[in-house]
């Protein structure tokens, strides 16, 4: 979409109408709970005033414009923009009710609890069998070698690669094709028992096969998982996702079930971008 907004509308005076509901009456069950978030990279605030309940096994998708914030947002749910300097968070980010930012939380096991798939998949130059057994190792979660291979072969199984790669697992990552990489990627995400699975455009770089196959796995992972996604896709956003979150300008628009959301959004500045009037 062009990111040239349209003459008639102005996103950044545009009157939100609450709905009459809260976002209690679309989630329950809330696995994740942030409550009046700003966020700031130096002096430049790029998050404002944010309060969103995320719920247990369901998929919830952010779309919004390039350079909404909803990247920035998800990466503030396991604490990956720590490692910029001079940012700075306000409010509050719950995860089954602990405060991810209290003084005293450990990031590392923050992230092995809310794993995360980037937009560019990034196999280590490894093999396929070292990829998924890194984090099984750093963390040391497995007591034999017999427990690290099956551990290994689960979480294959679990991201749906292990038929395609079972009689290659010394082979390197890295002769996959971009599909099998990202799946390679979730599949180490997945080995050390995440409760939580942040994706950032996983299927963005990939041809329409891939995406497909992408697309498949997260439905059959909110079996067992919490995800968040983010896309520019809202033809993914509406296969894929239960709620779907609009996000745009660092402000939260709107948060509907998906189906609503596409079909008869609460927000006039929903509907001005799902139509295409802006992007």
């Amino acid at each position: 979409m062009s990111a040239q907004l349209s003459k008639s509308v102005d996103p950044s005076t545009a009157t939100i109408e609450r709905p009459d509901y809260s976002i209690e009456t679309i989630t329950s069950a809330a696995k994740i709970t942030v409550r009046h978030l700003n966020f700031y990279y130096g002096r430049v605030q790029a998050l404002f005033d944010i309060s969103l309940n995320i719920s247990e096994r369901i998929v919830t998708a952010f779309i919004g414009p390039s350079g909404c914030g909803k990247s920035t947002f998800l990466r503030i749910l396991n604490r990956m923009n720590d490692i910029i300097p001079a940012t700075r968070v306000e409010g509050e980010v719950l995860i089954d009710d602990q405060n991810i930012y209290a003084t005293g939380i450990d990031v590392v096991e923050l992230r092995r609890r809310v794993g995360m798939v980037f937009q560019k998949s990034n196999p280590f130059p490894k093999s396929i069998f070292d990829n998924v057994a890194y984090g099984l190792r750093i963390n040391r979660m497995t007591s034999s070698k017999r427990e690290l291979e099956g551990c290994v072969e689960q979480a294959l199984k679990d991201a749906a690669l292990w038929v395609e790669v079972k009689d290659r697992l010394k082979q390197s990552a890295l002769g996959l094709s971009g599909g099998q990489q990202q799946r390679l990627c979730i599949a180490r995400a997945l080995a050390i028992r995440p409760s939580i699975i942040l994706m950032d455009e996983p299927a963005s770089a990939l041809d329409p096969k891939a995406t497909s196959k992408i697309e498949e796995l997260i439905v059959e992972l909110k079996k067992q998982y919490t995800i968040v996604i983010v896309t520019h896709n809202m033809q993914q956003a509406a296969r894929v996702s239960d709620v779907t979150a609009f996000f745009l300008l660092g402000k939260l628009i709107e948060v509907n079930l998906t189906e609503k959301m596409f079909t008869n959004p609460d927000q006039k500045l929903t509907e001005d971008y799902i139509t295409g009037r802006f992007g």
